[in-house]
């Protein structure tokens, strides 16, 4: 008899527990957002801003030091194309070339490999995309997971490319990934020059080099310095630290 009563506690205590998930993802759901609505926080964002919005600059460059929404607005610009139906697909890449790690060494497909670089991304996608979804997403397509190394010999139709940390690329990389945009694809590049894991000059200094050279319609640059960070006032500090100062 008492273990009958055990059973049935057991069972209420487990009825509880969904119910307190379930109630959790609706929260979570809730606070989801259906829209994109991207705001500036300053100047140089909203020059950024402008230059996403713009559709006749098929590729968007940002440069400058972490904390100034490079990649954040860059990502959300890509989810708002997707929802509006503007891209079918949204394409992440980067190069494979980090401090001491590379892909190989970690487990699993390539998604698995890229998460630790991606995440910061994803994390973006969460504010519109339950994980559930964006996981489906992923499995149809819709979001492609794509090292700047297996772009070769592919063009993309139809979608947004973010193309991240692009001061890790080569001049031949640099040149290779930027050939790879095909009919209705917009890309839009970030990186940190002062950030480059390699010697010498990198593919993104030195397109910069010839975008500053010749006049371009359809291809935009926005620099951010370290008076655009947005962070907690530390990261600014730290910076300092490091001699990235005006």
């Amino acid at each position: 008899m008492a273990r009958s009563n055990k059973k049935k506690k057991n069972s209420r205590g487990n009825g509880q527990v969904f119910r307190i998930r379930e109630e959790q993802q609706r929260k979570e759901q809730h606070q989801r957002k259906n829209y994109v609505k991207i705001i500036p926080r300053n100047i140089t964002q909203e020059d950024y801003i402008a230059n996403l919005h713009d559709q006749s600059q098929r590729i968007v460059f940002a440069t400058g030091p972490a904390g100034t929404g490079k990649t954040y607005l860059a990502v959300q610009k890509a989810v708002q194309e997707f929802m509006d139906g503007n891209s079918s697909r949204i394409v992440i890449t980067r190069p494979a070339v980090t401090v001491d790690e590379n892909h190989g060494f970690l487990p699993g497909d390539i998604n698995k490999k890229m998460e630790p670089w991606t995440r910061p991304i994803f994390d973006v996608f969460e504010e519109y995309y339950s994980p559930k979804d964006i996981k489906a997403m992923v499995e149809e397509g819709s979001i492609e997971i794509c090292p700047l190394a297996y772009m070769r010999g592919r063009t993309f139709n139809n979608c947004t490319i973010i193309f991240d940390e692009s001061q890790n690329t080569t001049i031949a990389q640099m040149k290779m990934a930027l050939t790879r945009i095909g009919e209705g694809s917009r890309m839009f590049v970030t990186g940190d020059i002062n950030q480059s894991d390699l010697g010498g000059t990198n593919g993104l200094h030195d397109f910069f080099e010839k975008l500053e050279a010749r006049v371009s319609d359809t291809i935009s640059l926005t620099k951010f310095s370290r008076d655009d960070i947005e962070r907690d006032p530390i990261v600014e500090e730290v910076l300092c630290f490091y001699g990235e100062e005006e």
